[in-house]
């Protein structure tokens, strides 16, 4: 039997659709043996506002592991390296984005590129045929409240399998001449570096220091900062530095190295952090005085060491950022369109290969984004 795409009076619009589709299961927290490939996962049906979307390409995120392994409950006090392969010994409550035990079992992907093939109720039927990338942080989820998201593949199913649903007004149809591995290294890295540089008010000449920067999200800020008119120190490792000059960056600091060593003190306006750990106190120090400090992440782990003296006497701004409000994802549709961005894609794989990706991620060994390619 087929499902056929709803809200379609035309012949033109009647596209059959299997019950049954591949995709990648997460089945627990835990190692690689939770993340389970299987061909006989049921079709999603869109709800009335939702869109059903034949996935092409979905990108891999920390998220996704992060989420895997239970890096998020309170109980892990390291980085994602630590327990990258075999996860963490952790109580599930709260090891999700949202701190409430996660659903098992979900399909993960925050990064979706793919073609709308079926509408809900309530959806126009010309949206069929579109090619389009999801919001990944939804707010139709919880009734658009402050401050509040579901993240795809968290809450909620994502990109890891052939066919996918969102709510439609968080679905953007793209006209560019990208490819869809391309669009699918957008939804969720660029997003976050955009939230970041929009929480921070990053504007036209000023001093951004950015951590991570050959990951996901750290290239994603060198880019977006650029285009506002920054100047950009990246923080990465010594075999990427070729690699994050090439993104636009002024000035490349090896990770490991002193900041203060070779900026000096109070040079920066801006910090851009997804990394934490160790080097946090020293990211506060090349802040100038009412300098602003944005975090989205703690690859190198979640607990720091602060000087609370520093934070008030320099009178400084913290920004903790996973909400973003709506101008973010929309701006980035804008950028796309008019080429003002443009992603580096470090290597493609198989959907059955997930396992293989997640690995190469963790090992920091290839540059650019890393990206699932699902077959039709």
């Amino acid at each position: 039997m087929s499902i056929v795409t709803a809200n379609s009076s035309s012949s033109e619009h009647r596209i059959e659709i299997p019950e049954l589709m591949a995709g990648v299961l997460l089945v627990g927290h835990g190692g690689f043996e939770c993340l389970q490939y299987r061909e006989d996962i049921p079709v999603p049906r869109p709800a009335p506002g939702e869109v059903l979307i034949r996935v092409t390409a979905a990108g891999i995120n920390n998220t996704d592991i992060n989420t895997r392994i239970g890096w998020y409950s309170k109980a892990v006090k390291s980085g994602t390296e630590a327990g990258g392969k075999e996860g963490f010994q952790i109580e599930d409550a709260d090891a999700s984005w949202s701190g409430v035990p996660m659903s098992f079992p979900r399909i993960q992907g925050a990064d979706c590129c793919g073609r709308i093939v079926a509408v809900g109720a309530g959806v126009e039927p010309s949206r069929i045929g579109e090619r389009v990338i999801v919001r990944n942080m939804l707010r139709s989820y919880v009734d658009y409240r402050p401050m509040e998201c579901w993240t795809l593949g968290s809450e909620c199913d994502g990109a890891f399998a052939q066919y996918t649903k969102a709510p439609s007004r968080e679905t953007y149809k793209v006209e560019c001449d990208w490819s869809d591995v391309e669009l699918a290294s957008v939804p969720c890295a660029y997003s976050t570096a955009e939230g970041m540089l929009h929480r921070a008010g990053v504007k036209h000449g000023e001093h951004v220091v950015i951590t991570g920067a050959s990951g996901g999200v750290g290239s994603a800020a060198i880019q977006l900062a650029k285009r506002r008119g920054a100047i950009v120190t990246a923080v990465a490792g010594a075999s990427k530095a070729d690699e994050v000059w090439a993104l636009g960056a002024d000035r490349v600091v090896p990770r490991g190295e002193s900041l203060v060593g070779h900026l000096g003190r109070e040079v920066a306006d801006v910090v851009i952090d997804v990394a934490a750990g160790p080097a946090f106190p020293e990211l506060l120090d090349v802040l100038r005085k009412g300098g602003r400090y944005a975090v989205a992440g703690a690859i190198a782990g979640p607990i720091v060491e602060l000087d609370v003296r520093t934070l008030y006497l320099k009178d400084l701004s913290f920004f903790g950022c996973t909400f973003q409000d709506d101008a973010v994802f929309e701006n980035l549709v804008l950028y796309i369109e008019r080429g003002e961005i443009r992603p580096v894609v470090g290597k493609t794989y198989p959907l059955k290969s997930i396992v293989e990706a997640q690995q190469d991620f963790l090992s920091k060994r290839i540059g650019g984004k890393l990206v699932l390619v699902i077959p039709a």
